[in-house]
């Protein structure tokens, strides 16, 4: 099952160098585990529904067994501070859904038999 690194990052007006080079290392960090950037700061967006005053970043991995592995790495580590002290956010690592074949209604459903049955 795929699985999901997103941050909600604060970034200031001007970004500090460290925080550049995080951006032009952070790649190198990802190969080894399967990790590709699907949005990376989305300068161009349509909050539809409240607001987003942050920079969404979403980087899939094949599993979150090499997500958490991608985050606990040594080579990770060492980059981490150049963001985290120059820019605020909130990170999480987080399982997908099982591909096209999942179902919401089906979700919907299990939650509905669940709660019905307490």
């Amino acid at each position: 099952m795929p699985a999901y690194a997103i941050a909600d990052l604060h970034p200031p007006a001007h970004l500090h160098e460290d925080v550049l080079t995080y951006m032009e290392t952070i790649q190198g960090t990802l190969d080894p585990f399967g990790g590709r950037f699907l949005v990376h700061g989305a300068p161009e967006r349509d909050a539809v529904e409240g607001d987003w005053p942050g920079a969404l970043v979403v980087i899939a991995f094949p599993s979150l067994a090499e997500a958490r592995a991608w985050y606990a790495s040594p080579a990770y580590q060492e980059i981490l501070p150049l963001r985290t002290r120059h820019m605020e956010g909130t990170a999480l690592l987080i399982d997908g859904v099982s591909g096209p074949a999942y179902d919401p209604a089906a979700t919907a459903a299990a939650i509905r038999a669940a709660q019905t049955a307490r």
